[in-house]
């Protein structure tokens, strides 16, 4: 047994160094024909959405299913044999997977109808490992810790077993940029709890000395899952601009970033922030020639490179 418990971090680390887990790759990025416009502004504070747009994802947001069944079976089953499952799971007719897709699917849509359209993923699992332990279903403390901590890990490796992640070009650098201009930052972002620790492990392979928690503010991190509602919901906005104006920050002085003019862009602008739109990806970028043209959903800035958006102080 283990001393200690491995965190979210190492055990995402520990993962990427096993030879017996095949894991799908980040997609291919897609580059837009578009051109950049960044003006200079006065910013105390930027605000990030991660998939789509520090992070690359296929379809550009985090999924809780693929869209094709098969991709979806297969991390159902990878998560039995992972998790040592099987052998607690009812035997019924019909693959393994079947029956934890029909655990998962119960438990994700109690959640959504209790949490108002939006669930934690680690919620969903703790819910079915309950059900399995009713079965005398046990795990390694030592390993993985808290049932809670358990589930976060297990959460992780299905999400990442149907979607491969990684950091777009310039991330790295576009975050450090920030930081040393002494720009507080955060996310406001569609994300689950592991999305902050699945970020700093990607972005690590830019610059091995990265770390998320030096130049993030913690009460800057405004994720969907942790506040039950998703984008463009306008709760997650408030929550951003009730946390920054106890920094002393006005709405005017925040920048958010997001790669969606109607999830990100548009609500953001309601919120009194400055927007940037990322039109690095063609998967991610959701925007359209009349959105673009029109002062209620256009962008202030304009990107095609995360590093571009450093321009902003000229």
């Amino acid at each position: 047994m283990r001393a200690t418990p491995l965190t979210l971090e190492q055990y995402i680390a520990s993962l990427e160094q096993r030879k017996d887990l095949p894991w799908p790759t980040a997609p291919k990025i897609e580059v837009v024909k578009a051109k950049a416009m960044v003006v200079q502004l006065k910013l105390k504070a930027v605000l990030w959405t991660v998939y789509g747009t520090l992070l690359a994802v296929p379809t550009g947001e985090l999924l809780f299913e693929h869209p094709m069944g098969f991709v979806t079976d297969a991390a159902f089953e990878k998560v039995i044999k992972e998790f040592k499952m099987w052998n607690s799971m009812s035997r019924k007719p019909g693959a393994p997977s079947a029956y934890l897709r029909e655990l998962f699917t119960k438990a994700l849509t109690n959640l959504k109808i209790t949490g108002g359209g939006e669930a934690r993923s680690e919620a969903v699992w703790d819910d079915i490992v309950r059900k399995l332990m009713q079965k005398e279903y046990t795990y390694d403390v030592g390993m993985y810790g808290s049932q809670d901590e358990y589930a976060k890990k297990i959460a992780y490796f299905f999400h990442a077993s149907i979607q491969g992640a990684g950091a777009y070009p310039g991330a790295a650098d576009v975050l450090s940029g920030f930081k040393n201009r002494r720009v507080m930052q955060g996310l406001l972002a569609d994300g689950q709890t592991f999305t902050p620790a699945q970020l700093q492990h990607s972005v690590r392979k830019q610059d091995g000395n990265f770390s998320l928690d030096d130049v993030l503010k913690a009460d800057l991190v405004i994720l969907s899952a942790e506040n039950k509602a998703r984008k463009p919901a306008e709760a997650l906005f408030k929550a951003a601009a009730k946390a920054l104006a106890g920094k002393g920050i006005k709405p005017g002085e925040v920048l958010h970033v997001g790669s969606s003019v109607t999830r990100d862009i548009l609500p953001a602008k309601k919120a009194g922030f400055r927007t940037a739109l990322f039109a690095g990806d063609r998967a991610s970028l959701a925007a359209t020639g009349e959105q673009m043209k029109d002062p209620a959903t256009r962008p202030d800035l304009l990107v095609t490179e995360l590093p571009q958006l450093l321009d902003v102080f000229g």
